[in-house]
């Protein structure tokens, strides 16, 4: 994906029937609002699929490294681009945490049984990542993740109250409160050091 975009959403009904089986060989690799196409795509079998950055992050600061990476992965399926917990062999899947929230209750709701969560996001109070978590853990078919790991939460907003708890100790109460393990941090986020987390992946 060239970028993400609030607009990822609306195309679903209107790409997912014409994409042939030339699309299916592809592999696509993508994060932020890409989340709701990659969702759709693992829905509909896709073998090729990845969080991972895109084309837009060569304007941050240490952009070259992020497309060197995505790269690395698309090209060769080289594991040094991968996170490290994915790279042991862990099976995981990521999403930006606000996406995979308006993904509940969707037809496209990922499957991710068995497989641990690894979520990022940015520019999000904490209030709203502690209510969007509560969501997504609480929701059908969520219970049946093996774990949750923790991305990146950055350039979180100030509240008025504050909500004391920082982007570890939210994560932590909502893993025990849903009976879910907190397994620690994940390497991901919207930055150039974010690492690619394959969603499905028939060469990896």
């Amino acid at each position: 994906f060239a970028r993400g975009g609030y607009g990822a959403g609306r195309l679903l009904t209107r790409i997912l029937p014409k994409l042939t089986d030339a699309a299916r060989d592809k592999a696509w690799l993508g994060y932020s609002d890409a989340g709701f196409i990659l969702a759709a795509l693992m829905g509909a079998g896709f073998p090729h699929l990845a969080h991972g950055p895109m084309v837009s992050d060569i304007n941050r600061e240490g952009g070259e490294a992020a497309i060197r990476r995505a790269l690395a992965w698309l090209v060769d399926r080289d594991k040094s681009a991968l996170e490290p917990n994915v790279a042991a062999g862990e099976q995981a899947a990521a999403f930006n945490l606000t996406v995979l929230t308006h993904l509940i209750g969707t037809p496209w709701q990922p499957d991710l049984a068995g497989r641990v969560l690894m979520i990022e996001d940015v520019d999000e109070h904490m209030y709203r990542i502690d209510r969007a978590l509560w969501q997504v853990l609480s929701a059908p078919g969520m219970d049946q993740i093996a774990g949750l790991r923790l991305g990146r939460i950055s350039q979180v907003p100030e509240n008025d109250p504050d909500f004391v708890l920082d982007e570890v100790a939210t994560v932590q109460h909502r893993c025990e409160e849903a009976g879910k393990a907190y397994l620690g941090r994940a390497d991901i986020g919207h930055d150039a050091g974010n690492k690619v987390v394959t969603l499905t992946d028939s060469k990896s």
